[in-house]
């Protein structure tokens, strides 16, 4: 690590956290798309999966700048 930098350390946490990061995603698509959820019944199914998708470009573009 000494010759080579964080750069080992960086790929093994960005690999981490995009797979934690997506997990987390994909349970809050899962409840806001449950029909018998019922704080989200206005919520149309269209807009969780566009929000979903849009918060995952975003985690990915995060992690992806963090590896350099």
């Amino acid at each position: 690590m000494v010759i080579v930098g964080s750069f080992p350390f960086n790929s093994f946490l960005s690999g981490v956290l995009s797979c934690i990061g997506t997990a987390v995603l994909a349970v809050c698509l899962r409840i806001q798309v449950n029909k018998e959820n019922k704080e989200f019944k206005d919520l149309p199914p269209e807009r969780a999966f566009a929000d979903f998708v849009l918060c995952n470009l975003v985690l990915h573009l995060v992690i992806i700048n963090f590896l350099g």
